[in-house]
């Protein structure tokens, strides 16, 4: 027999827990719900679109009637919920109805607060808050010519743009002097206001409101200095206040808000709560991004999987009124042990400003271009060190290079048909419809219904900028901490932990320790897990190959017709008539149609076919050419210069460094694909700098770079230090890449790696403990010794493993 779960509220907050549940436990309850509205459940943050007659009801809707019906859920719209026994473990309606529960949601939400104010009850007088209060102001729109609204926060600035599209006019009566102060300093305030003004809105600044004149209706109002103007509808939008007094009543635990635990859970351990009435850690949330992150966590618990935490937000805010963009985060406003970068450009509407502390993001108030908004957050909740960027920070991310992170064009200006996921050819109009028409509101959602940034990951910050613009208003998706994929709540750095500390050495294993949702984990999951077990655990672990792309399971890399590229490694592009012969041979013994020299100094036989990859391996594996990696997450290929031995102006050896750091660093399996290159003088014909690792020879040594990137915009390496020897090439190479290795997050380049812990962090391991740097490259080199056997060469030399052709099958 099912046990019974009562939620109190139909809003996002207590609906999205619903929806969290059933994805994990659908069988687990008989849900009923209680909703004060006479609605299903709709997105409340859009009520200002259907205000300025931009949506209608119909369009914010969530979960319409009929999804309750086909989930099993018994909706009670238009009943609230009056008492609550605890001990017979029943509630009861206004009308009556009487449910008994197991399990008790309160997810109550907030109420708008009203000033006191005589006349404050007036017809007229309206909140914005819900549907109904929506209703009458488009009905007074109709009919009258003057509003007033008081609050200049974020709420009541929307609903004066609202009230200004419907044909009102407007104006803003504010107690303080300066707009949105939650949100924006004096400055951006300043020119929000100025902007406003000139769209056709009318501001009273350091007013304060001591009458609400009229008899039967608004008719105007009365400020404390005696003066009036005129109204014909009055709107409070000056806060709101948690929904507890039903809690109180029954003897909840509540300060401002009902106090919850990390699991969400209230004094009554039968009893939880999420959403705007809930007070965690001593702090009340009212924008939807903690609330969906509460949601997940409280859903977790109520399925009594019990592992989930929730450690409260970081909260941003996103604001776009009459076409203004406006972005605020965190201690925008600073304090004594900050400092400040600010770019201000008033003529073209701009205005950026960074709190920084300790060479960390604090806050952040971004007016006019807000683009870069979710990266500043980013890096912010993260808290990264941007020590390495600060004379280019204000300028954005676009101006750092592809660091991984995906194209940084401003989305607004984007066209229904950019491009935005290259793996998977998804455009940005195909995900603004999906979001618009299936009500997405996370990533997950995103990559579920149209695959966008499923793939590789690094459309994701592009993606994730979409899903706000198109949200607007104070959306915010970003939690604080990102799940590798859908099918755990567990990130990255959490798994690579629990597999290090609980010495886990399989994939099920990994699985079933930290409770796998999926218990055959998908496409995302399964390849990260295959990793970290490799990186760990080197010696103990089975490589998957059923969990790997299939570039690295066919060992080529597939081609847009179905055929392979096969690519023998070629050491520091040095090669000899006996390999040049072998590679002709075996092009020509199996009609390869073009054979290309590659980027990366090496021979590319393209056009192989599928049934020919193990035959032509073992061909090329005679002449003793192993993989170059060409199609793997792991290191591919070392650049070089002739270098000192031939070129006038070389300082060094170039290409027999860059020889031996091939030979050293080949097999090794990295988080992303890793290259390298050795220049041998700083004029860099090699192109050192914006290699993952890149060696410069200087008179008195070698320069080591590290965290370049190619691609659409080139990121520059940063230096890492400087050093003497060749020896000490190799140690510091070695180093760098385990530590790489056991830090980066599968499918990250070292670009991104090294912008998340900061430059300083890599240094502090590598260059200033040089006890850490032997442990790492000693470990790095044990890993390589289970690393550095070809598999086709293996192959060929041990006979044919059917086992290990499997790939052949799947490729057929």
């Amino acid at each position: 027999m099912k046990e019974k779960l009562v939620c109190i509220g139909n809003g996002m907050a207590g609906i999205r827990t619903v929806e969290e549940l059933l994805k994990i436990e659908p069988d687990k309850y008989d849900i009923t719900v209680f909703g004060a509205e006479n609605y299903g459940n709709y997105n409340r943050i859009l009520l200002s679109p259907v205000l300025a007659g931009e949506k209608t009801i119909d369009d914010i809707m969530l979960n319409e009637e009929q999804w309750y019906q086909d989930n099993n859920i018994t909706l009670h719209k238009g009943q609230i919920v009056v008492s609550i026994d605890r001990r017979k473990r029943q509630v009861v309606s206004d009308q009556g109805v009487s449910i008994n529960y197991d399990r008790l949601l309160f997810a109550t939400g907030s109420n708008p607060f009203i000033i006191p104010v005589p006349g404050h009850t007036l017809p007229g007088v309206v909140a914005f808050r819900d549907i109904q209060d929506v209703d009458v102001m488009l009905e007074a729109a109709q009919q009258g010519k003057h509003a007033v609204v008081i609050g200049g926060g974020l709420l009541g600035l929307e609903a004066a743009n609202g009230l200004h599209k419907q044909g009102m006019q407007v104006t803003v009566v504010h107690l303080l002097d300066s707009l949105m102060e939650q949100q924006l300093d004096q400055a951006a305030a300043t020119l929000l206001k100025s902007s406003l003004e000139q769209r056709g809105l009318t501001f009273l600044m350091e007013a304060q409101t001591s009458e609400i004149l009229g008899e039967s209706k608004v008719t105007g109002i009365r400020f404390k200095d005696g003066s009036e103007i005129a109204a014909d509808l009055i709107v409070m939008a000056v806060g709101i206040r948690p929904n507890i007094s039903l809690a109180k009543q029954i003897g909840l635990y509540c300060e401002r808000g009902i106090v919850v635990n990390d699991t969400l859970q209230t004094y009554d351990p039968r009893i939880y709560a999420v959403g705007e009435c809930v007070q965690h850690r001593s702090k009340v949330y009212g924008l939807v991004a903690p609330l969906f992150e509460q949601a997940k966590v409280c859903a977790n618990h109520i399925a009594q999987l019990g592992y989930s935490r929730y450690q409260g937000s970081v909260t941003s805010t996103k604001l776009k009124v009459t076409g203004i963009d406006l972005f605020s985060a965190g201690n925008f406003n600073g304090n004594e042990n900050t400092e400040e970068l600010i770019f201000q450009d008033p003529s073209q509407g701009m205005y950026k400003k960074l709190v920084i502390e300790n060479n960390r993001i604090k806050g952040a108030v971004l007016y006019g271009e807000t683009i870069d908004g979710a990266w500043y957050f980013q890096m912010m909740r993260d808290n990264i060190d941007i020590s390495g960027q600060r004379n280019r920070l204000l300028f954005g991310q676009a101006h750092l290079g592809d660091s991984g992170h995906g194209a940084n064009q401003a989305v607004a200006l984007m066209s229904d048909d950019t491009e935005i996921c290259g793996c998977n050819g998804i455009c940005k109009g195909t995900i603004v419809n999906a979001i618009v028409e299936k009500k997405l509101f996370t990533l997950d959602d995103i990559r579920s219904h149209t695959k966008a940034s499923s793939s590789c990951g690094s459309c994701t910050a592009l993606v994730e900028q979409i899903l706000a613009s198109t949200l607007g208003s104070d959306y915010s998706e970003s939690p604080k901490t990102k799940p590798l994929c859908s099918c755990t709540e567990h990130s990255h750095d959490d798994i690579q932990r629990v597999i290090r500390e609980q010495h886990l050495t399989s994939i099920e294993a990994v699985m079933e320790f930290t409770n796998w949702k999926n218990p055959d984990g998908c496409h995302v999951c399964r390849p990260a897990l295959n990793y970290y077990l490799l990186c760990a655990f080197p010696g103990e672990f089975k490589d998957n190959y059923q969990s790997r792309f299939i570039n690295e399971r066919a060992h080529a890399n597939i081609q847009k017709d179905g055929t392979y590229s096969v690519i023998p490694r070629i050491w520091g592009g040095v090669t000899t008539p006996k390999e040049l012969r072998a590679i002709a041979d075996a092009a020509d013994k199996f009609n390869v149609p073009e054979v290309k020299f590659t980027g990366g100094q090496r021979l590319d036989l393209l056009g192989v076919k599928k049934q020919d990859l193990p035959a032509i391996w073992t061909e090329l594996n005679k002449a003793g050419l192993v993989s170059g990696h060409a199609y793997g997450k792991a290191m591919r290929t070392v650049k070089t210069c002739v270098g000192s031995t031939w070129c006038r102006f070389g300082t060094q050896d170039s290409t027999g460094m860059g020889i031996k750091l091939e030979k050293l660093t080949w097999g090794s399996w990295t988080p992303h694909k890793f290259k390298l290159a050795v220049s041998g003088c700083p004029r860099n014909c090699a192109e050192a700098t914006i290699k993952d690792f890149g060696v410069v020879a200087v008179d008195s040594g070698w320069e080591l770079h590290v965290g370049g990137n190619g691609g659409i915009k080139v990121r520059v390496t940063d230096l890492l230090c400087k050093v003497e020897t060749e020896q000490e090439v190799l140690e510091y190479c070695s180093a760098f890449l385990q530590l790489y290795r056991e830090e980066g997050h599968y499918l990250e380049r070292t670009a991104p790696w090294i912008e998340r812990v900061g430059l300083n962090h890599v240094q502090k391991h590598i260059v200033e403990d040089e006890e850490n740097r032997k442990i790492l490259a000693q470990r790095f080199l044990e890993a390589q010794t289970h690393a550095q056997i070809d598999p086709w060469q293996q192959r060929a030399t041990e006979g044919v493993d059917q086992h290990e052709f499997t790939f052949l099958k799947e490729l057929s």
